[in-house]
């Protein structure tokens, strides 16, 4: 059974793209939350591509909503590790 693997992208969007980048080569499930918007720019399209690679599409929360909050809770209950830059 593959480790489920989360990535939360609170306060530093863009190095969180980047660990979700590198652990795409990791054999596990990964999410990948984003509470706000997605970052733009060059380095932010290279991590997003090799995210769209293996498949993983980020999933964009409201920052300081209660339901992407709860979404946040759910997702670390249900993976072996959590990750949140």
């Amino acid at each position: 059974m593959a480790r489920r693997l989360v990535v939360v992208a609170r306060d530093k969007p863009l190095e969180a793209l980047r660990v979700a980048a590198g652990l795409t080569l990791a054999d596990a499930e990964l999410r990948v939350l984003v509470l706000g918007p997605l970052p733009t720019g060059e380095q932010a399209e290279t991590q997003l591509e090799a995210l769209a690679f293996a498949d993983v599409a980020p999933q964009m929360l409201p920052r300081g909503d209660a339901g992407g909050w709860a979404e946040v809770a759910r997702a670390v209950v249900d993976s072996d590790a959590v990750y949140l830059l």
